[in-house]
């Protein structure tokens, strides 16, 4: 259980975990959260998917957050 929580696997093949990056750089929610999915996609498998689906999950993740961004500088009430 430890390494699901202190070493996931689909974090860690990077030099430095997206997590240790967003907080030294002081990011945003959104834009930490773009750098979290993007980065984990195609690493991490979700229960009841193939590979690129879960690829595509997160993706989608990633894209969501852009397009709650985008929605938030348009001044639109629905993120």
């Amino acid at each position: 259980m430890s390494d699901k929580v202190f070493k996931p696997s689909h974090y860690t093949k990077w030099l430095i975990e997206p997590i240790t990056f967003i907080m030294r750089n002081g990011m945003e929610f959104w834009r930490g959260n773009v750098i979290k999915y993007a980065t984990r996609a195609g690493g991490k498998l979700y229960d009841g998917m193939d590979e690129v689906e879960s690829e595509i999950t997160d993706l989608e993740k990633a894209k969501r957050y852009l397009d709650m961004r985008i929605n938030q500088l348009k001044g639109e009430t629905t993120l």
